[in-house]
């Protein structure tokens, strides 16, 4: 589409200018102080739906922070695309670590530089900018609606309830959204598939009061001791889950699946040494891509309890406690995981002490079919960019509100997302490489031609 390369390089100053004024707009959804903030970033994004073309633009109101919804209806009778972003971020903290000021963006070695950068502004204005694109040019070639949130960083709070009051206003055939990464531009790639998330806390009670460990050790139960022996068992050697019923609703991708996303190069030195570690783990029998992507998990998040000041205090400590994350995969429900595994650790709990467990949070996993529409439409705007036809991946992480979209809007969602492992999302010095945010600017339109031609062949 050469109108829309020749269209980005007329106005590609513009662009990064009205990034940056939404850069710098602190947007951080998970402090009480930037609540004016988060209306001022809703807003932002309204006005620049609505001056690039929308039917209609509005902020609406929500229990937590605002929801931008727009659209522009062309025929009813065509395709809609949904495209979901949010415009909240990390906070920007430690400062120190900045090597420059996280809401004052700068071009550096071909990257913006900022909080937000990547993780989503960037990304979502690229959607933005590509409806602007398809409406100066002509070009758009079905429905299209918006939906950008201001909490996805601290839960999406409001969002499925959004959903649900508003399901008829976003009725749509596929979401669209730009929050994952692709492995590189030589090797592109879009994430078929996210893990859910079940998280727990757990507190062991012994003692009444911190005890002497001279005259009571031996005697009296260590929550310390009892915690970690809990923690021991709840994997075997080969990395095995040992909740009972933990993989009832596990199963492995086909045969086919598996070679597909083992095409994606790997080099285990590299890995290693990108950590700073050794040694790697895993769950016997599958690679350490499959680990991360394909299986679930079951990880130590924090553990604290005793002394762990400056010196020695020789202590049997009252309490111990742990934080507990399980990566979920299809089929696996967060809560039900939840309970399996506090009933497990009752059940392992030694005798001479208590035992207090709950369930924090949780998500369910999603995957996309790689032989859709949906999918394929991504598979071929991604090719024409970069060259290569892009390989699947299943991503580790989670966006739990990806599996609530399907569930109240009945739609699966496509992750076509631009961002690169190396733009540091959550940490300090952000960053996203221009070559990434143009390309995206490109594919975005060439994702509607091709999937409105492919809903057209049925």
């Amino acid at each position: 589409m050469e109108n829309i390369k020749n269209y980005i390089e007329t106005n590609r100053e513009r662009f990064l200018e009205e990034l940056f004024g939404l850069i710098r707009i602190p947007s951080v959804s998970a402090s009480e102080a930037n609540k004016a903030d988060m209306i001022r970033a809703a807003e932002y994004i309204r006005e620049l739906i609505d001056a690039n073309g929308a039917d209609r633009a509005e902020v609406y109101p929500t229990p937590g922070n605002p929801i931008v919804y727009g659209e522009k209806i062309i025929d009813p009778s065509l395709p809609t695309i949904l495209v979901y972003g949010h415009y909240d971020v990390m906070p920007a903290e430690p400062l120190e670590k900045w090597d420059s000021p996280p809401f004052e963006p700068e071009i550096r070695d071909g990257k913006i530089w900022a909080r937000g950068a990547d993780d989503d502004k960037g990304q979502l204005f690229m959607h933005l900018k590509a409806f602007e694109m398809m409406n100066a040019t002509g070009s758009l070639p079905c429905n299209v609606k918006f939906m950008i949130e201001g909490e996805e960083e601290a839960g999406s709070e409001s969002i499925g309830g959004f959903c649900s009051e508003y399901r008829d206003m976003l009725s749509c055939d596929v979401i669209l959204v730009s929050d994952t990464t692709m492995i590189s531009s030589e090797i592109p790639s879009i994430t078929s598939g996210l893990r859910g998330l079940s998280y727990i806390q757990i507190e062991v009670e012994g003692p009444n009061r911190d005890l002497h460990s001279g005259i009571y050790g031996g005697a009296v139960v260590n929550p310390c001791n009892a915690i970690c022996d809990i923690i021991s068992r709840l994997k075997d050697s080969d990395g095995r889950i040992t909740i009972p019923g933990f993989y009832d609703a596990v199963s492995v991708p086909s045969d086919a699946e598996r070679a597909k996303m083992a095409e994606r190069p790997f080099d285990p030195e590299e890995y290693k040494k990108s950590v700073g570690v050794d040694a790697l783990a895993g769950e016997k029998g599958f690679s350490t891509l499959e680990s991360t992507g394909i299986r679930p998990t079951l990880d130590v998040n924090g553990i604290w309890g005793g002394y762990i000041g400056e010196g020695a205090k020789t202590i049997l400590p009252s309490k111990a406690s742990a934080k507990i994350s399980m990566r979920l995969v299809p089929c696996q429900k967060a809560e039900e995981i939840a309970k399996l595994a506090i009933d497990h650790i009752r059940a392992i709990a030694p005798a001479g002490v208590k035992l207090k467990a709950e369930y924090l949070h949780g998500g369910e996993a999603y995957v996309s079919p790689i032989d859709t529409p949906e999918y394929l439409a991504a598979e071929m705007a991604c090719e024409e960019i970069f060259g290569k036809k892009p390989i699947p991946i299943r991503s580790g992480g989670s966006i739990p509100i990806i599996s609530t979209f399907e569930k109240i809007l009945g739609v699966k969602s496509i992750l076509m997302g631009f961002g690169l492992e190396s733009d540091a999302i959550h940490s300090p010095n952000e960053n996203y490489p221009l070559e990434n945010l143009f390309a995206g600017m490109r594919a975005i339109p060439l994702y509607y031609k091709y999937y409105t031609e492919l809903k057209k062949q049925g």
